[in-house]
Parts: structure tokens; sequence; C-alpha cells
């Protein structure tokens, strides 16, 4: 699966990470919902985190299309309220 950070680039995450991606985003979404401003960030946070450190960048070469767009890492509260609604940015798992 491919994920991509707007402004920072791609990352390459195995499929059998696929669920706790999801859980970690629907934690977000659910911080959200709740208008839990710090419980966004710190779900947000992690999410990111997950990326970066569970998966492998990929070279700006690399022209398979992203499966996940994550916001920049520098994403306000505010602006997230439109992208972390619903089922939020990371598609159920198969």
């Amino acid at each position: 699966m491919i994920v991509r950070i707007s402004g920072e680039g791609q990352y390459e995450i195995s499929d059998d990470l696929h669920h706790e991606l999801n859980e970690l985003d629907d934690a977000a979404v659910a911080a959200v919902d709740r208008d839990d401003e710090a419980g966004w960030h710190a779900a947000f946070e992690k999410l990111v985190a997950f990326v970066r450190d569970n998966g492998t960048a990929t070279d700006g070469e690399d022209l398979r299309p992203s499966d996940v767009i994550l916001p920049p890492a520098d994403t306000s509260y505010a602006e997230a309220g439109a992208d972390f609604t619903g089922e939020g940015l990371v598609p159920d798992p198969a």
C-alpha cells in the first residue's frame, strides 16, 4: 500500500499493517467527532509517525498512485474537520 503525506512524500507500507493504519485513522475521526482538539492532535501525530516508522520512503521516480493521502503533518485542527469525517481517509481493510 502506498501512503502519501502531503508535502512530504510517499511511503510503501505492508498490506499487513492496513488494519492498524485504519485504527489510527479511526481514532483521529473519533476525536474530531467529539470536538476533541487535543485528542485529534495526539491521534494524528500517531498516524503520521506510524507511516514514517513502518513505511519505506519511495524515490521521486516511483509513479505509483497513492492508496491513501494524508494531509500535511502540520495540518491544523480546523483544517482536519474536512478530512477526518465519516470513515476517514483510510479505507477499511478488505
